[in-house]
């Protein structure tokens, strides 16, 4: 962590009729960048170690990222130890998002991929918002460097995602996550006093448990690169595999274990915290993770009847390949086993379904959140109980407290900017030639960042090689919206909030 303090909104205003000082914007950014070079050694030495020629590429992406981002770190300097305003929380988010895998995109670009920008920019922009969809193929093929740093792509996006939700998106005010500022989920000041404090807690557990399922991974007989990417992708929600297959070659146990970590990376992570800390109750009651987990359950459930009865296929095998894919999907993962495109309409539907709602706030998983979706539920009910019995008062309740309405209109904003959204872009990929399927589970999978493909222009790669170089730019753009809570995007792009 830099020691640029982050405010809360009541310290945060800023002055009338100002330009937005840029420079902590840029100081921070700049130190990502200089690690995000220095951690580039590790594919360096990987692949120098094993004799590939993707070695001296890796140190000459790690130099150009390294010295640019010392250089922004140096210019910026004199901005230290200033506090960050509302403004300026939400373009160092966006700063983040995007600056970041463009220089992530550098061993694609000159490595043995080869790749075009609008392919390398578009890769790594999957990594670092841990939507997993590739335009790769030959996967198995590829240096053990690229894929390694493909997996560390997705560890530290998702690492970064868990940390933005919990400290950034409440103080913003973004998607109804203000409500989480209050009481146990008071990141700024009751669960930890200081944001280093909570970055600290987060990053050893965020390490444990990428260890924990390394380890897992090696003991079910996964090689030693396939483990350790398939654990940084697991905890990420992620999904970046070095395997064209995904978890193809590890059906079984592999299964199982990939499920049981895939949710554990889509719980809220102040929940980790608060244990850690000596406070079992949060985790154990928390609303949004028993939702969780029922609808998870429900889902898998129907859809392994589903496919029992209607085809006839074993109960354990069918049970175990339904758990995995469908926790991959709803954990916005993008890991898979088999051809679930083969599974029928209904698994489909399920699947969407479970797409849209997504996981937990507060973790690496993206999509609605189990929370707003809840939200929704608790404002459908009330409105309902309201017709019924006109002069009565029915507030919106979330585990046990009302919903004030300024959260409610964010969340109402969001649920209805999402879907809308996804009605938009499969429109607009299918005006670029993209058949119908194809485009909407397109959007499905980018605005959501679930890395899943589906449809004919996916089948014959399992990427999204294929598509027009136009779908790929929506796609990349609709992965950066995803996990940029879409508003925030929406926000920037006024005048006024340049200047004001």
């Amino acid at each position: 962590m830099t020691r640029q303090r982050i405010l809360t909104t009541a310290g945060g205003k800023d002055m009338p009729s100002r330009m937005i000082d840029l420079r902590p914007i840029g100081h921070i950014v700049g130190i990502m960048i200089a690690v995000l070079g220095v951690l580039m050694l590790i594919p360096a030495v990987v692949d120098g170690m094993a004799g590939s020629g993707d070695g001296r590429v890796f140190l000459t992406c790690a130099t150009i990222t390294f010295g640019t981002g010392g250089l922004v770190t140096l210019a910026t300097r004199n901005s230290t130890g200033q506090a960050l305003s509302v403004r300026q929380a939400f373009l160092l988010t966006i700063a983040i998002w995007t600056m970041v895998p463009l220089f992530g995109a550098l061993p694609f670009l000159l490595g043995v991929t080869q790749s075009r920008f609008i392919d390398a920019y578009f890769e790594a922009v999957s990594g670092i918002t841990t939507t997993g969809s590739t335009v790769l193929v030959g996967l198995d093929r590829l240096p053990a460097g690229i894929n390694l740093w493909r997996g560390m792509l997705n560890w530290l996006g998702g690492l970064g995602i868990a940390f933005i939700a919990m400290i950034f998106l409440p103080v913003m005010r973004v998607g109804g996550m203000q409500f989480f500022r209050t009481e146990g989920f008071d990141t700024l000041g009751k669960v930890m006093p200081r944001a280093t404090d909570i970055a600290l807690n987060l990053l050893g557990i965020y390490v444990a448990l990428t260890v924990a399922c390394a380890l897992t991974y090696l003991a079910i007989g996964m090689t030693r690169l396939d483990a350790v990417v398939h654990a940084m992708a697991s905890i990420a929600t992620g999904g970046f595999s070095p395997r064209d297959n995904s978890f193809g070659n590890y059906t079984g146990a592999g299964e199982y274990a990939g499920a049981l970590f895939m949710i554990l990376g889509s719980l809220p992570y102040i929940r980790y915290v608060q244990l850690v800390s000596g406070s079992a109750r949060p985790i154990l009651r928390d609303s949004q993770i028993r939702a969780y987990l029922r609808w998870l359950a429900m889902a898998v459930i129907a859809v392994t009847a589903w496919r029992v009865l209607t085809t006839g296929a074993p109960l354990e095998p069918t049970f175990r390949a339904t758990l995995f894919n469908l926790t991959s999907i709803m954990s916005s993962t993008g890991f898979f086993t088999g051809d679930f495109a083969v599974w029928g309409s209904f698994s489909m539907v399920v699947a969407f379904i479970i797409g849209v709602i997504g996981a937990c706030s507060s973790s690496s998983a993206a999509g609605l959140t189990v929370f707003r979706v809840q939200v929704m539920i608790a404002a459908i009910g009330a409105q309902l109980r309201l017709i019924a019995a006109p002069s009565r008062i029915v507030p919106v309740k979330y585990e046990g407290r009302s919903v004030d309405g300024e959260t409610m209109r964010s969340i109402i904003m969001y649920v209805c900017a999402y879907i809308l959204l996804i009605g938009i872009l499969s429109v607009a990929i299918t005006l670029l030639g993209v058949d119908a399927e194809s485009a909407l589970f397109a959007a499905w999978t980018s605005l959501g960042n679930i890395g899943y493909g589906y449809g004919p222009l996916v089948a014959r790669t399992g990427t999204f090689i294929d598509f027009p170089d136009g779908a790929i730019i929506l796609m990349t753009i609709a992965m950066l919206m995803g996990r940029l809570a879409l508003l925030a995007v929406f926000v920037v792009l006024l005048p006024r909030f340049w200047i004001r």
